[in-house]
C-alpha cells in the first residue's frame, strides 16, 4: 500500500484517520473487492455498447421475474431512528465545518453527509470531511447535540467512477467509494451502532457484501442500513431486485430528478426519439416519465416494507421573510414537495436549513404518523412505456445559456476545491452540472433548433455563448474572487465539454488535470 503524505495543515487529522489498524482494514477491504469493482465497470460499458448496437430498450427482466412475483419477502425493519425520514439536509459536504455544525444543530431528521455530488474530492477535503464526521460521532464539537440526539448521519461515499489518487493498493489507485466507506466504517461504525444511530449510508450505486464489513468490525448482521438512489433509467427496471439483494440492509430507495434525467442522455442520447427538451422549461416531476418513476419507486418500496424518499429542494429562501420573493420561493417549493407527499414519499431533502421546519409542517398537515408505508398504491400499474416516455418540448436560448452557465461555473467551483455553488437562487452540484453538459452535447449532436429564432444549436454557437458568459463573469468579479474568474483551466475544460463526441464526461478527469499541489491539498 502507498499513501501520499498529509496535506499541509492536516497532519493531526491525517494521523487520527490513518492508523496502523485502519490501514490494515482498508488494505483488506480494497484488495478483496478491487477486482469486482473493475468487473462492474466493464459490465456497465458492455451493457451500454449492447444498447447502442442493438437499439434495444430496457424492460423488466424475465430472469428475475420470480423475485417480483413473490409477495412474501420483505425488508428487515429499519431501526427506530430511521422510521421517520421527513426532512433531511442535502448536499452537505462535511469539509464545510460551519455548515456541518449548523446542520447538526438543526431540527432535521437527517443529514446527507455528502462526499459525492455536493463535494469536491480533493485530498484535503476528504481528510477534513471524514475527520469532521469522526468528531461529530464522538461528540467533540461544542454546542452540538449528542450523536444519539442529533440528526442521523446518512453517509454518502463517492461514486464508483471516482478514484482516490493518493492511495495505491497492490499497484492500483483506490476506488474512491471504498476509501471513503472504509474509513467511515472503521472509525465510526461501532460507535454509531452503540448509540442506535447507524451506521447508515446513502449510496449512489449498489454496494455489496455489507455482511463482510459487519463481520470485520464485529457488528451484528443487518447493522448497516443503506438508502440507494435510483439514479439510472436501467435501475428503474430493477428496483425490486435491488431491494431483494439488500433486504437485510436496506433503508429504502430514493429518487432524484437530475441524475435520473441525465441517464437518458447517457444511455440513449444518440437516438432522436430520446431528445430531452429544455430542462428549465419542460422537465419536472410532473412529466409522465418522472412521475411514473416516482410512483413505481414508492409502490415498490412500500410493498416490501421499505421507505421511499424524494429528491432535494435546491431553491434558497431570500433572507427577507416579508418580501414577495420569499413568499414566491416558499410557495414554489411547497407546491412541488406536496406533489411528492401526495405520491406517498416518506421524506425528502432540502438544501436551505430555513426550509426544514416549513417542510416538516407539510408532513404534519398532510400525513399521519412517522411515514407513509401504509400507502401501497395497489391499483397503480407502471409500464415500460410510462418510464421511457420523453416529454414534449423544444430548446430555448435561455435554457441553453443556463445549461452552459451551470456547466462552466461548476467546473470553476471544482477548480477552487468546492463541490457546489449557488446560481440564480438555487444550489447547483455535479448532478445538475452533468444534466446541463449532457443536454448541450445532445442538442449539438441532433442539430436542434432554438424555439426563439430557429438557430441550430451548434458547437460554434455554444463556444460563442461560453465566451460571452466568461466575459460577463469577469466583468462582475474582482481580481481576488477566484471562484468567479474563469481562468485558463476552465476555458480549456469548457471547450472540452463542447467538443466531446461521447456522452460520458468524468469529473474525475478534471480533478486529474489540476495542478499537483491542488490534487494533494
Amino acid at each position: 500500500m502507498e499513501l501520499s503524505p498529509p496535506p499541509p495543515g492536516l497532519e493531526s487529522e491525517y494521523a487520527t484517520l490513518f492508523t496502523t489498524d485502519s490501514l490494515h482494514f482498508l488494505h483488506e477491504l480494497i484488495s478483496t473487492f478491487n477486482y469486482e469493482v473493475d468487473q462492474v465497470g466493464e459490465l456497465k460499458i458492455s451493457r451500454k455498447a449492447h444498447l447502442d448496437l442493438s437499439g434495444d430498450l430496457p424492460n423488466f427482466l424475465e430472469s428475475t421475474s420470480h423475485i417480483r412475483r413473490d409477495p412474501a419477502w420483505r425488508m428487515l425493519p429499519v431501526p427506530r431512528r430511521l422510521q421517520k425520514r421527513h426532512v433531511d439536509v442535502g448536499d452537505l459536504a462535511p469539509c464545510d465545518t460551519q455548515r456541518f455544525i449548523k446542520a447538526l444543530q438543526s431540527p432535521a431528521q437527517g443529514i446527507q453527509v455528502d462526499f459525492d455530488d455536493g463535494n469536491c474530492p480533493t485530498y484535503s477535503n476528504q481528510i477534513h470531511g471524514i475527520h469532521n464526521v469522526v468528531q461529530a460521532v464522538y461528540n467533540r464539537f461544542h454546542d452540538v447535540p449528542h450523536i444519539s440526539q442529533a440528526p442521523v448521519l446518512m453517509l454518502r461515499p463517492r461514486a464508483w467512477n471516482m478514484m482516490e489518487h493518493n492511495m495505491m493498493v497492490e499497484g492500483k489507485e483506490t476506488p474512491g467509494p471504498l476509501f471513503d466507506f472504509g474509513l467511515l466504517m472503521f472509525h465510526c461504525g461501532k460507535k454509531l451502532f452503540e448509540h442506535e444511530s447507524g451506521p447508515f449510508f446513502y449510496l449512489s450505486k449498489k454496494f455489496h457484501h455489507f455482511s463482510f464489513y459487519e463481520a470485520q468490525l464485529g457488528l451484528p448482521l443487518g447493522s448497516i442500513k443503506a438508502t440507494v438512489l435510483i439514479e439510472n433509467v436501467l435501475a428503474a427496471f430493477e428496483m425490486e431486485e435491488i431491494l431483494y439483494e439488500l433486504r437485510d440492509h436496506s433503508a429504502g430507495l430514493n429518487c432524484g430528478i437530475w441524475d435520473y434525467s441525465a441517464s437518458f442522455v447517457n444511455k440513449f442520447g444518440h437516438r432522436q426519439a430520446f431528445l430531452l427538451p429544455d430542462r428549465s422549461k419542460y422537465v419536472n416531476m410532473e412529466k409522465r416519465f418522472l412521475r411514473s418513476y416516482m410512483d413505481l419507486l414508492v409502490q415498490t418500496c412500500h410493498r416490501r416494507g421499505a421507505l421511499a424518499t424524494g429528491g432535494m429542494a435546491a431553491l434558497l429562501l431570500p433572507q427577507d421573510t416579508l418580501s414577495d420573493s420569499h413568499r414566491r420561493v416558499l410557495a414554489s417549493v411547497t407546491r412541488l414537495k406536496l406533489l411528492e407527499i401526495s405520491a406517498g414519499v416518506d421524506g425528502f431533502m432540502v438544501y436551505d436549513l430555513n426550509l426544514i421546519e416549513p417542510m416538516q409542517q407539510l408532513f404534519k398537515l398532510h400525513t399521519d404518523g412517522d411515514n407513509q408505508l401504509q400507502q401501497l398504491g395497489p391499483d397503480l400499474t407502471v409500464t415500460p412505456d410510462d418510464l421511457l416516455s420523453m416529454p414534449s418540448g423544444g430548446v430555448t436560448l435561455h435554457g441553453l445559456k443556463h445549461n452552459i452557465a451551470v456547466g462552466v461555473l461548476f467546473i470553476n467551483a471544482w477548480l477552487s476545491g468546492k463541490g457546489h455553488f449557488v446560481y440564480r437562487g438555487q444550489v447547483e452540484d455535479s448532478a445538475t452540472a452533468e444534466i446541463s453538459r449532457s443536454q448541450v452535447w445532445q442538442w449539438i449532436h441532433h442539430q436542434t433548433q432554438l424555439e426563439d429564432d430557429g438557430r441550430v444549436v451548434s458547437r460554434q454557437l455554444v463556444v460563442h455563448l461560453t465566451k460571452q458568459l466568461m466575459m460577463e463573469l469577469s466583468a462582475l468579479s474582482s481580481p481576488h474572487e477566484t471562484a468567479s474568474n474563469c481562468d485558463c483551466h476552465t476555458r480549456r475544460t469548457a471547450a472540452g465539454i463542447c467538443k466531446t463526441t461521447d456522452t460520458q464526461f468524468k469529473l474525475s478527469d478534471v480533478l486529474c488535470n489540476l495542478d499537483p499541489k491542488m490534487q494533494h491539498s
